[in-house]
């Protein structure tokens, strides 16, 4: 049995925004804490996230996490958070400024990537996105595809001279 790296113990991946990659070019990318209720975590542990059509925004020298859906907590009493509340992201100040800036530059707009577990606390990598136009997301298809069939073709090949 393989051991596994100490970051791949450390890190786990919870959900991904596989639609941010397809939609935006990604400039730049930060990991962010984010403030959550013990509910939310929960329910994150049990997979129950989506990061379709999220983002962030700044404000206030703060940037808050916007339309991330987080289902209840399957075994939840009393307790109950709001599925689609905005939650604050803790990054440094420098960083803060940093973003500030640049999405002040237009076009540019804060995406949420991906979300994991870093030595049990959630942490979300957010990117710092330029929206794509149409004939850019059919070149990235037309890409991808050629680049699955080199593959294949590579495979077939390898298959045919060992046999």
């Amino acid at each position: 049995m393989a051991e596994k790296s100490e970051r791949e113990q450390a890190q786990r991946l919870i959900a991904e925004n596989r639609k941010a990659r397809h939609d935006y070019h990604v400039l730049d990318t930060w990991e962010a804490g984010v403030v959550l209720l013990g509910t939310e975590v929960k329910a994150i542990r049990e997979g129950r996230v989506n990061l379709r059509d999220s983002y962030a925004r700044v404000d206030n020298g703060e940037v808050w996490l916007m339309n991330v859906h987080i289902s209840p907590y399957s075994h939840r009493g009393y307790a109950e958070h709001a599925e689609m509340r905005q939650r604050k992201l803790l990054l440094h100040r420098d960083e803060i400024r940093k973003l500030i800036g640049r999405t002040i530059e237009k076009g540019l707009t804060l995406v949420p990537l991906e979300m994991h577990f870093r030595k049990g606390r959630v942490k979300v990598v957010l990117a710092l996105a330029k929206g794509k136009q149409g004939h850019d997301k059919r070149e990235t298809l037309r890409r991808r595809d050629i680049d699955r069939e080199t593959r294949a073709a590579v495979k077939g090949g390898a298959d045919r001279r060992s046999g």
